[in-house]
C-alpha cells in the first residue's frame, strides 16, 4: 500500500476558471514530488469543470464537485 503524500495542496475554487489551470501548472511544476492536489469545485457556474477535465487523469490530482457552501465547507471536502 503506497503512503500517504506528505504535503496535499488544496484548491477550492468557485467561478475562478480563468486563474484555475495556473493554480494547477504551479502545482504540477513543483520539483517536490510527494504531494497530491485536491481540487474541490465549489457549485461554480462557469467552464471551470472543463478546465480540470484534463488534468482528472493524472495519478496525483483528485477532483470533487459540491453544490456551493463557501470556502470551508469546500476546504472540509478536502480533508477526506
Amino acid at each position: 500500500m503506497p503512503s500517504r503524500p506528505t504535503v496535499s495542496v488544496v484548491i477550492a475554487t468557485y467561478n475562478q476558471a480563468e486563474y484555475l489551470s495556473q493554480a494547477i501548472e504551479s502545482v504540477l511544476g513543483q520539483t517536490y514530488e510527494n504531494w497530491e492536489l485536491i481540487i474541490i469545485n465549489d457549485g461554480s457556474t462557469d467552464h471551470t469543470e472543463q478546465v480540470v477535465k484534463p488534468y482528472i487523469g493524472h495519478q496525483k490530482v483528485r477532483y470533487y464537485t459540491k453544490p456551493n457552501g463557501g470556502q470551508a465547507s469546500a476546504k472540509n471536502i478536502g480533508d477526506t
